[in-house]
């Protein structure tokens, strides 16, 4: 090959995988906003790992589709399209629950508020480290998730069906700021999340700013 085509060859692969790029963020905006979209229809596998990305380091969670087949492939598109990014960890009690899962931009929580998907059997127990969708009773999960600090063997016959644990960095979930307890984004059904769903990031990172964020989920190998 002529040297004189690398640099022309370069730029053009270059200009493409910008693209690519622009086009998968594009295709990834559009789902948030749309529920119905195709791209929330796609299976998960049988098992992955997610990394979670936070102020305070690093965690992985394994995550088993036999477990809950349904909550897990919500779980698998939301990390895919990116709907967890740059959020925050709104809940957390001390020796209890941590939760998650309202995305930070108030467009995009105010469209899946609602967005019930039905429940799973229960199938694992709701151990140290184990993660389930939060919600207020039969077929009202949506997109929030909580992982346990402890063993909740309670939550098990309330219907809360655990779709994965932490099997990285137990301690980073542990040092997530607890402080403000309850008064940051209370439970689903404590009534304390509306300012969340209509203001997002701003009213937490003014009101609550010593929250943890949570920066990048990601699938990983």
């Amino acid at each position: 090959m002529r040297k004189s085509l690398i640099p022309f060859i370069s730029l053009f692969l270059i200009i493409a995988l910008l693209t690519i790029s622009c086009s998968d963020e594009k295709t990834g905006q559009e789902a948030l906003l749309n529920p119905e979209n195709k791209e929330w229809q796609k299976e998960a596998p049988e098992k992955f790992n997610v990394q979670f990305s936070t102020t305070k380091g690093d965690f992985v969670l394994e995550i088993h589709k036999s477990w809950a087949p349904t909550g897990v492939n919500r779980f698998y598109n939301l990390v895919r399209l990116g709907f967890f990014d740059d959020s925050r960890f709104y809940r957390v009690r001390e020796g209890y629950i941590v939760q998650f899962g309202i995305p930070g931009n108030p467009s995009i929580a105010q469209v899946w508020e609602k967005d019930d998907i039905v429940d799973d059997p229960v199938m694992e127990s709701n151990l140290k480290g184990y993660i389930a969708y939060a919600m207020t009773g039969p077929d009202t999960r949506t997109t929030q998730l909580f992982i346990n600090y402890k063993d909740n063997v309670h939550l098990d016959e309330q219907g809360f069906a655990p779709l994965g644990q932490v099997v990285e960095g137990m301690d980073v979930v542990e040092q997530l700021y607890s402080g403000y307890d309850e008064n940051a984004g209370g439970g689903m059904r404590g009534g304390k999340q509306g300012k969340i769903f209509s203001e997002g990031n701003a009213h937490l990172d003014k009101d609550f700013p010593k929250l943890d964020k949570l920066i990048k989920a990601e699938i990983v190998e």
